[in-house]
């Protein structure tokens, strides 16, 4: 009795561009190499490029499949500070589970369209929040270099929790002379060391400061 081969999914753009993704968030972008992207789907190489122009090519749909996974705000949006916190939550949360991508993300000459699509909700949104078209634009570039600076001081802490941060603060304490640095020691022991501290919610306060200083100026 003949057997049958088990048919192989067909390769496409959208799986070459899923594994280039799964590579970097294991690898970093270096570990999504042609060479790796095609044993990963048991293919050549040289295959890749019935499917893909190039190495910028992969690089372009990665940043779009990051960008697919941000929730946009609604230009019909009642209140747009929501809006921007709400799509600033998502975004942070995409970029640290894609933690190559902060590097990437507004780097590429060729947007695909979950990047286009991306940017213009969330200046559809500040526009019918009442920002005109340079205050929209204003507005958009100061909260995205927040969250991205955040994001790539966030990914470079050596802490993942409160609890890291109590042991790395308490070293650090522990080895620094008191009076030498006296406004140092105070912020470890009475703010960073303090049962109530989490230093995640440092990005909400900022944002906030971020929003609460914009102003729509069209109403």
């Amino acid at each position: 009795m003949r057997r049958t081969r088990a048919k192989r999914e067909p390769l496409s753009r959208e799986r070459v561009v899923a594994v280039a993704v799964a590579l970097a968030d294991e690898k970093g972008v270096a570990g999504a190499s042609m060479r790796a992207i095609a044993a990963q789907l048991g293919v050549e190489a040289m295959s890749l490029y019935n499917h893909v122009a190039g190495r910028d090519d992969i690089l372009d749909g990665m940043v779009d499949a990051v960008f697919r996974e941000i929730d946009l705000p609604t230009a019909q949006a009642a209140d747009w500070k929501a809006a921007m916190r709400d799509r600033a939550a998502s975004s942070r949360a995409a970029l640290r589970r894609h933690p190559w991508a902060v590097g990437l993300m507004d780097s590429r000459s060729r947007p695909g369209p979950a990047t286009l699509r991306h940017h213009d909700a969330v200046l559809g949104a500040l526009r019918a929040g009442g920002f005109s078209v340079a205050m929209a634009a204003h507005a958009f570039s100061v909260i995205d270099s927040y969250l991205y600076g955040y994001v790539l001081q966030e990914l470079s802490l050596p802490m993942a929790s409160p609890t890291d941060v109590g042991e790395v603060a308490g070293d650090l304490l522990r080895d620094l002379p008191a009076d030498t640095y006296p406004h140092l020691t105070e912020v470890i022991t009475q703010h960073a060391l303090s049962p109530d501290y989490d230093y995640t919610t440092e990005f909400d306060f900022g944002l906030a400061l971020i929003l609460d200083a914009l102003q729509p100026d069209e109403l």
